[in-house]
């Protein structure tokens, strides 16, 4: 409780001035800031299901009951209040909170810059001594002529509380980690702007409008009314505040369970929805304003230290006590000082910090969309302006396609004046992609070979027919249509009928495949002579890992650039079909792999000294901590087809032939074994070895200790070439069986 005491009472602070110039902002009786204040912190507080999450007047519902008020009423304004309460109970009782969610990001922090836009605008004019319009253009038309008419004193009032909010919190930022004043710059920047406003404006005598207060919290309460208006518009009324207090308090609860304290509960986002209705419906009945979770105040609340959802409960205990024990001190407060306040929280409500974010994942027009919709058309168009906006450019995205086509380099074994041609289809591949594929298709020359790339990850039958119309068309003038699918085979499928099972396919290039099965064009740098060469296919891969997977791993790779942690060690063979990352389904990261010509691990002090495999296993073990060696042959090894052959293939390479002295050892376990029957002795021979290479690794005494105290563990893996699976050996029987979980037979 000493936590949460201390923490109502800084949200206290913040959230007076703020519930008061909302309301003024809001058309409303500055009462109902104050009891929407109250309701928010003790019902919202616990009912709610976000235990640092403060609720309160939101600036960015003050738009939508400014409208409502100017439409219907105040007394109409808290009935519908009354009844976007109800249906956010509703909602959270009917676990559909997180579908709030689905609403992009960028339409919500469109529609709040769009409502800070607003609220600055119409404060403006409060700020120069005046009152503000029915709607923001009318406030920005009126905006000159106010200046010329400004009233002296209310603007000296309004800029004094701008420059001490800026200069407190800048100092803040600077000083308030260390020295002396620490403690003081932890305070709302907000308090001592009011404070020292009300001190100024008392001193100097400036008769400035101030803050009307009534004498009893609740004096003149007369019950909520309904709009005298249309079904479709109380609906649409109701509507709107419903789904914004309900978007704005998830999403300000998410970013707090973000940044919650050890031992603090995440969030309950349905009781959280419930919680908030309750606290709408009750503030509706007594005359409040709608609530919301507000991310200022739940900011503070956070930091001040709150450990439970007593702060939020007891700074609206705070409130009630500061508006009926202190309504003449509160009266104190100059509606200027207040205007500035919002000002300066409009203008942080535009969030330019975001745009970057927004702009890198090609999201700015619907945020600048939404914005402006919201201060030329009103809040509720403009956020349909900008869902609208949302789903064209999500639309867009799912059915982008790109289309590539090109005269291939000719092969030395392709005739004369035999030209082969190559497109490229990448993307979704759908009735809208049509007429584009259909004009790409209809540049191939007639009677020439074409070898087409259908990169797509969806396909449906417009399409389908398109591909299979023109490639009948193509063949039947003498030319070769060969059709290559990177993912799923949805031509293929088409073709034969198969069309069971059809999911969309992950994005990407089919990494795991040879460059020669890929017919990937060589880099436009690589000389036209070069371009059939080896480091052409080589740079070729690099482009396309560069254009399609370095963005995806970059993070990673950021995260792992001054560290590594891996988790096993990997000895295999350095045969080119042997991929330790594809078998294993392994990134970055993940294994420590030492390579060498059969898998090999030389005896402790054996007779030919060869330190690199002893080096990596030392460095592994010592330095990066891995507790798990594993040995992995693989069938068809050359090296153990030369053993098997007595080394007379390869001795004329000196250094191979030294090498492949390690593996005596495995030779005399093979002569010494029981032949089976069923098994081809090359195949017997390349399993032995993986035994044998982790009874190598056990020669070592100080490894061999980590294995008896259990604090390392030896695997061995065999992989089939042929049938691409992976076999798990059981080192008490010496068979090779299934990994755990699988089906197969053992071998």
């Amino acid at each position: 409780m000493r936590h949460d005491v201390g923490a109502s009472f800084v949200v206290f602070l913040v959230a007076v001035p703020l519930s008061l110039g909302i309301a003024v902002a809001s058309g409303a009786p500055v009462a109902a800031g104050l009891v929407a204040a109250i309701v928010g912190g003790v019902v919202g507080g616990l009912a709610g299901g976000a235990p640092l999450q403060v609720s309160g007047p939101a600036a960015g519902l003050t738009v939508i009951v400014a409208e409502l008020v100017h439409a219907y009423g105040w007394r109409a304004a808290c009935g519908v209040t009354l009844l976007a309460g109800l249906v956010q109970a509703l909602l959270g009782a009917a676990r559909v909170a997180r579908a709030a969610l689905a609403v992009s990001p960028a339409v919500v922090h469109g529609m709040l810059a769009g409502v800070g836009l607003v609220l600055v605008l119409s404060q403006l004019h409060v700020v120069l001594g005046g009152r503000p319009q029915g709607s923001a253009v009318t406030n920005l038309m009126e905006l000159p002529r106010q200046l010329v008419r400004a009233h002296a004193p209310s603007t000296l009032v309004a800029l004094g509380t701008i420059a001490v909010l800026l200069l407190w919190m800048y100092a803040a930022r600077r000083y308030g980690g260390r020295g002396r004043l620490a403690g003081v710059l932890r305070m709302p920047a907000a308090v001592p702007a009011i404070l020292i406003a009300s001190a100024g404006t008392w001193a100097l005598g400036w008769d400035v409008p101030h803050v009307d207060m009534p004498r009893q919290l609740l004096a003149g309460w007369r019950p909520p009314a309904f709009p005298d208006a249309p079904v479709h518009e109380i609906v649409g009324a109701v509507a709107a505040v419903a789904v914004v207090a309900a978007v704005e308090s998830l999403l300000c609860a998410v970013a707090m369970d973000r940044r919650r304290p050890a031992g603090v509960p995440r969030a309950d986002l349905d009781r959280e929805l419930v919680g908030q209705g309750a606290a709408n419906a009750l503030s509706g009945l007594l005359g409040g304003l709608p609530v919301a979770g507000v991310i200022v105040r739940s900011t503070a609340n956070a930091a001040a230290g709150a450990r439970s959802r007593a702060s939020t409960v007891l700074h609206g205990v705070w409130i009630l006590a500061a508006a009926v024990c202190c309504a003449s001190v509160v009266e104190r407060i100059p509606l200027p000082a207040l205007a500035g306040l919002l000002v300066v929280l409009g203008f942080r409500m535009l969030d330019t910090a975001r745009l970057r974010d927004l702009w890198d994942h090609r999201e700015l027009p619907v945020h600048l969309a939404t914005a402006a919709g919201v201060v030329l058309l009103g809040l509720g168009e403009g956020v349909l302006v900008g869902i609208a906006l949302a789903g064209v450019l999500a639309l867009r995205r799912l059915t982008a396609l790109t289309v590539r086509v090109e005269e291939a380099v000719p092969s030395p074994d392709e005739r004369p004046g035999q030209a082969t041609w190559h497109v490229v289809v990448e993307g979704t591949l759908t009735f809208l992609g049509v007429p584009r594929l259909s004009r790409a298709l209809g540049t191939v020359p007639a009677g020439a070979g074409v070898d087409l790339d259908l990169n797509v990850d969806f396909m449906d039958h417009a399409a389908f027919d398109a591909v299979h119309q023109w490639r009948l068309a193509h063949e039947r003038l003498g030319g070769r249509v060969d059709i290559d699918e990177v993912h799923e085979t949805w031509y293929e499928r088409a073709v034969t009928g198969d069309l069971s099972g059809q999911r969309k396919s992950p994005p990407g290039s089919r990494w795991w495949a040879p460059w020669a099965n890929r017919r990937r064009r060589p880099p436009e740098s690589v000389p036209a002579a070069a371009q059939g060469t080896p480091s052409a296919a080589l740079l070729s891969g690099i482009r396309e890992y560069q254009g399609q997977t370095a963005a995806l791993v970059r993070p990673i790779m950021a995260e792992l650039a001054f560290e590594q942690k891996p988790e096993h060690l990997f000895i295999t063979c350095v045969d080119s079909r042997v991929v330790p990352n594809i078998i294993t389904a392994s990134g970055p990261g993940d294994l420590f792999i030492n390579r060498n010509v059969g898998n090999m691990v030389p005896r402790y002090h054996a007779g030919l000294p060869d330190d690199s495999v002893a080096a990596t296993v030392e460095y592994a073990l010592e330095v990066l901590g891995i507790r798990t060696i594993t040995v992995c042959g693989h069938s068809n090894c050359g090296a153990m087809a030369a053993l098997l052959a007595g080394g007379k293939e390869v001795e004329h390479l000196t250094s191979l032939t030294k090498w492949l002295q390690h593996g005596k050892p495995t030779l005399a376990r093979f002569v010494a074994a029981d032949p089976e029957p069923d098994q081809a002795p090359l195949t017997r021979l390349c399993q032995l070895n993986v035994v044998q290479q982790l009874e190598n690794l056990e020669t070592y005494p100080w490894l061999r200790a980590l294995v008896d105290s259990g604090e390392l563990e030896l695997v061995g893996l065999y992989l089939d070439l042929e049938t691409a699976d992976v076999h798990y050996l059981d080192r008490a029987s010496g068979r090779f069986s299934p990994v755990p979980g699988d089906t197969r037979t053992p071998v």
